[in-house]
């Protein structure tokens, strides 16, 4: 029998979505109802509005984002909230970041061409961490020597940073830089180059005590866990953040001019993610 009580459709429809442990898409809200009892795509329209409303005096809000809706806690309870975690969020280093911004407004992207505009070499755990996260993907290779592979982001990137679409990102030309396209995407630069910089200090130190004690770090190298390594890959990304950060630091009016120009030549281009705006 069809359901016509809307509050009863409501309540499928909220439930559902808290119970979910991913955004559900319309289609998964309308197979939730069985063909007899489907009560009509303007009684769901009705009932995802009713409860969007309905969140404006609560501690969440429907969110709708590329993969569908959820629930999320409003940012401004992220305070509270967020000592329900004991992990704090990963930091990631700004070469990552800008790798990350640069995929986001021009993909499909080699890894070539981001070596390109940002002028320094892209490390493959960049790379690594990146599609490991699942924000970007391999999409197809450029058709030239080498057929290099071709990288653009996911559905998992635009959900983790609240977008519908990758259109929703701001337009180029409102950005001078990237530390203002990380600004957009909900990233603080200012704090990673300070954590970035202390972490290449406290390596620095590091390597100059254990120089001190020992005479062949070649051969203390060679006995390094792979926990040791995994160490010695991060100070790399420290000091490349450290030396991207000195670089975006500088006067070299040319360069930033010829990156903005870069950027600025895509168009219609098809990153703010706390622990407060996690899934319910």
């Amino acid at each position: 029998m069809k359901i016509e009580d809307p509050v009863l459709v409501k309540n499928i429809c909220e439930a559902a979505i808290l119970a979910a442990d991913h955004p559900l898409s319309r289609r998964d809200i309308v197979a939730l109802f069985d063909e007899l009892e489907f009560p009509g795509d303007e009684m769901i329209d009705n009932a995802l509005k009713a409860i969007e409303e309905e969140c404006e005096t609560r501690g969440f809000y429907l969110k709708k984002v590329s993969s569908g809706y959820r629930f999320q806690v409003k940012q401004d309870l992220s305070t509270w909230v967020s000592r329900l975690w004991q992990e704090k969020t990963p930091r990631y280093s700004r070469a990552l970041l800008e790798t990350l911004a640069l995929v986001a407004y021009r993909q499909p992207i080699t890894r070539g061409e981001i070596e390109e505009v940002r002028g320094v070499a892209v490390s493959s755990h960049i790379i690594k961490t990146l599609q490991e996260r699942e924000w970007v993907k391999v999409v197809g290779h450029r058709e030239v020597p080498g057929r290099p592979a071709m990288y653009a982001t996911t559905k998992e990137f635009l959900d983790y940073f609240n977008l519908q679409s990758i259109s929703e990102l701001p337009p180029l030309a409102e950005l001078r830089d990237l530390s203002e396209i990380g600004k957009e995407l909900g990233f603080d630069f200012d704090a990673i180059e300070a954590e970035a910089k202390a972490a290449a200090e406290a390596a620095g130190e590091t390597v100059n005590a254990s120089g001190e004690e020992n005479a062949s770090p070649v051969a203390e190298s060679a006995e390094q866990s792979d926990g040791e390594q995994t160490v010695v890959e991060d100070i790399g990304d420290a000091e490349a953040a450290k030396e991207a950060s000195v670089e975006q630091a500088s006067d070299d009016a040319d360069q930033a001019e010829a990156l903005v120009e870069d950027l600025s030549d895509i168009e219609d281009a098809d990153v703010q993610h706390s622990e407060a705006t996690q899934s319910i």
